[in-house]
């Protein structure tokens, strides 16, 4: 997990700027999303925010097992992915799509996620957040299906997710190893959607403490 500092001081942890977990909903290391993720991470620290880029890799989760829950309670991974969410504004997802639908590490860690802890209920790390989506993919809708129904498990889970989205097809031409976006319309768009991102998560956020004297 690595944390990006905007480049503009009025915008650095402490004084208020939305605060944006961005993660791809694959742990695979050569994942397309991965580097769209850090495509739109870029766009969002440009935008104005504060970001953390987060890999699923990092925070391994067993198949979420109701037994297994009540044998052992919720794991320490997803406790440490809980509390990276509650220290955040907002989302930024960036998830391929497998047979139409959402990746099974991505739903697994939002379900663990959403489990209580501690007797405190479980949609918290949910509560107030916005997210916006995105998605990479070699096919001819770049993963688009899989968008429509994360959408439906974010919004469910309380999550206001903005109407603003991009899914990237033939994503493998577009997205070099080297980084970035060769296309600068796509480039633009997902720069549109960080922008809008950062905007209502800043109208959204709670004030930023005032300073001690």
């Amino acid at each position: 997990m690595s944390p990006l500092a905007a480049s503009n001081a009025s915008t650095r942890p402490g004084t208020g700027a939305p605060r944006v977990l961005v993660f791809a909903g694959s742990a695979r290391s050569g994942s397309l999303n991965k580097r769209l993720a850090k495509v739109a991470a870029e766009a969002v620290v440009a935008a104005g925010g504060e970001v953390t880029l987060l890999d699923l890799a990092d925070h391994r989760l067993p198949v979420y097992d109701g037994d297994l829950e009540a044998a052992e309670g919720v794991p320490a991974a997803a406790r440490r992915l809980r509390e990276i969410m509650r220290a955040h504004d907002a989302l930024l997802i960036v998830s391929p799509e497998n047979n139409a639908s959402v990746p099974a590490a991505l739903k697994n860690a939002l379900d663990w996620v959403s489990r209580p802890v501690d007797g405190q209920n479980g949609l918290v790390p949910y509560r107030g957040k916005v997210a916006a989506l995105l998605a990479a993919s070699p096919g001819a809708l770049g993963g688009l299906r899989g968008l429509v129904h994360l959408r439906q498990i974010l919004a469910s889970l309380g999550v206001l997710v903005l109407s603003e989205q991009f899914a990237l097809p033939r994503a493998h031409e577009h997205l070099p190893e080297s980084g970035g976006l060769a296309d600068a319309k796509h480039h633009a768009t997902v720069s549109g959607v960080a922008r809008r991102l950062v905007e209502v998560a800043a109208r959204l956020a709670p004030p930023a403490p005032e300073a001690t004297p």
